[in-house]
């Protein structure tokens, strides 16, 4: 990453693009649909839901990837709908428990759920558990934790992204009581549950969902696009249409705890630098946001990219300096409007940005 500024390029090119790559995959859908389903209406129904759930996770599924997972996306849907209509069949002659009792069944389910939870918490490393444990649980911030484990905070948001993504994979497995059958089905469910795109396309994970039943059946909830919490966030950067989210979400968020109107434009405006150097200088990075109470009320910002880079850190936290002549604010003016600010590099494996907005009045 190196300091620099550009004017914003047109957002969205990447939504639309998959859009129009989902309607083209529409017939096959019917076909794999129909052929499972008799009503006509029933078809449409579970055809429009295929689409939906490719819609919503376009962008975590690489390029390469959409037309087999649509294939197992349809699969899933209409056994989904097999699966609620047999259970339907089943119950209907059950009657009702009274209002405000726990029947036998929902005793049941929360008791398989919290075992299986169990079980996926003892397949972490001891070092993924106590970090997920102390964030999830305890409360605490990365920058705490990033002090106890004698790394930066950047490294511990990057290993709390790894841990949830570990965790959803063995709580699924736990859950549905069953053991992958090949070495390769792990590192597929992870780089799905991690929205890791270009492990997806260095493990061929299409071909693999395509191939494997197990995994096919986990993919679904694997890549259900849920905000993890709503006091963070996390954006892949690639575009210029990932630097206009990254701000939006920065606004969002400094908005929910109460900023000043000029401060969440101080924050989205650093944000928007941060990540315009990404694009610009290591093709592709992340930025975690994170709104905390430790030691008061204000947002911190993690930005890691794997890119070049900076030699000379101290020449680039220099008003000034630039390694591209654009008009932005660059790393400097990023420092200025933030309250703290830390900046790491390492040539040839990337850098990170650290840096936290505390919010005024309190």
């Amino acid at each position: 990453m190196a300091a620099t500024g550009v004017v914003e390029g047109p957002a969205g090119g990447e939504s639309v693009g998959a859009g129009a790559a989902i309607e083209a995959l529409v017939p096959i859908i019917q076909r794999i649909v129909r052929a499972r389903v008799a009503d006509p209406s029933a078809v449409d129904d579970l055809v429009q839901e295929t689409v939906v759930r490719l819609l919503a996770r376009a962008d975590r599924v690489a390029p390469g990837m959409l037309e087999p997972y649509a294939i197992v996306t349809a699969q899933n849907v209409v056994r989904t709908a097999w699966t609620q209509r047999d259970r339907q069949r089943r119950n209907q002659h059950r009657m009702l428990e009274p209002d405000g009792q726990e029947g036998p069944d929902e005793r049941l389910a929360r008791d398989i759920d919290a075992e299986a939870i169990s079980l996926a918490l003892a397949r972490l490393s001891d070092r993924d558990r106590v970090a997920l444990l102390g964030h999830e649980v305890g409360g605490r911030d990365t920058r705490s934790l990033a002090e106890e484990f004698g790394v930066s905070p950047g490294a511990v948001a990057a290993q709390l992204h790894r841990g949830r993504a570990k965790l959803r994979v063995e709580y699924l497995l736990a859950l549905q009581g069953v053991e992958p059958p090949t070495d390769r089905c792990r590192p597929v469910l992870l780089s799905l549950s991690a929205g890791d795109r270009r492990r997806q396309t260095e493990l061929d994970a299409a071909r693999h969902l395509l191939e494997c039943r197990v995994c096919a059946e986990l993919s679904s909830p694997l890549l259900e696009r849920q905000q993890e919490r709503d006091d963070e966030a996390r954006i892949p950067i690639q575009t210029d249409a990932d630097i206009v989210a990254a701000r939006r979400l920065a606004r969002e968020l400094t908005a929910k705890l109460k900023f000043s109107a000029t401060d969440q434009t101080v924050v989205a405006t650093a944000v928007s630098e941060i990540a315009r150097n990404i694009v610009r200088f290591a093709d592709r990075g992340e930025i975690y946001l994170e709104l905390t109470e430790v030691p008061r009320e204000g947002i911190r910002i993690v930005a890691r990219d794997t890119g070049p880079g900076i030699d000379d850190v101290e020449r680039a936290l220099r008003d000034g300096y630039s390694t591209y002549r654009g008009l932005g604010l660059g790393l400097p003016g990023a420092r200025r409007l933030m309250d703290e600010f830390e900046l790491t590099s390492e040539p040839g494996r990337g850098t990170t940005v650290t840096m936290t907005k505390w919010r005024r009045g309190q």
